[in-house]
């Protein structure tokens, strides 16, 4: 029963990392003023995830369409599917493991399903090498392309094929206590 529940939150961690990463609790920080963009998008990839107390890694294919999404991962332990999909106002994570949770925004998913709060949305702007917030600081390569961003306390390290516009690698990272760190290392293969 033990490994069963050990298991179950796993996969939801890992779910719920497609769309930030694992964070520990930290104090909700006022709310910069969000950049206004449509956000259509398809990507296919490997998503990794180091934690002070754990690591795994998932194939993923993320499909947004403005507010809507549908995220598939498969891999997280050998456990099988998990789908996160979601609209304006109904996220809801469902796996053979843990049954579906749902919640009315993908921050509130994370919640739920782990204790820890994250700016899990910005990603959505990120993968498209974009600051998600207008207090975001960016920093550019030669190409004037975004390589770092640092914002809501995470950093973002983007990486590109060649001249591509968008980025074919994100390395997100969040400064812990004691010289610890959480890392998401998100692979696009496919746009």
């Amino acid at each position: 029963m033990r490994f069963i529940a050990k298991t179950a939150f796993a996969s939801i961690t890992m779910a719920v990392f497609v769309l930030t990463g694992c964070q520990q609790y930290v104090q909700p920080q006022q709310n910069p003023p969000q950049i206004e963009t449509a956000q259509n998008f398809q990507l296919e990839g490997k998503i990794g995830v180091k934690t002070p107390k754990q690591s795994g890694s998932a194939f993923y294919t993320w499909q947004q369409n403005n507010e809507n999404f549908d995220i598939q991962l498969t891999g997280i332990l050998g456990i099988g599917k998990t789908v996160i999909q979601g609209k304006s106002g109904e996220v809801t994570l469902n796996s053979s493991k843990t049954g579906e949770i749902t919640a009315e925004t993908p921050e509130e998913l994370l919640e739920r399903a782990t204790g820890w709060i994250a700016p899990i949305t910005h990603i959505i702007d990120w993968v498209q090498a974009k600051p998600a917030t207008t207090a975001a600081i960016v920093q550019k390569d030669s190409q004037q392309r975004p390589m770092k961003i640092e914002e809501d306390g995470w950093t973002v390290d983007l990486s590109y094929n060649d001249a591509a516009n968008l980025p074919n690698k994100l390395i997100l990272k969040q400064a812990l206590e004691a010289g610890q760190e959480n890392r998401i290392t998100m692979i696009i293969q496919n746009r």
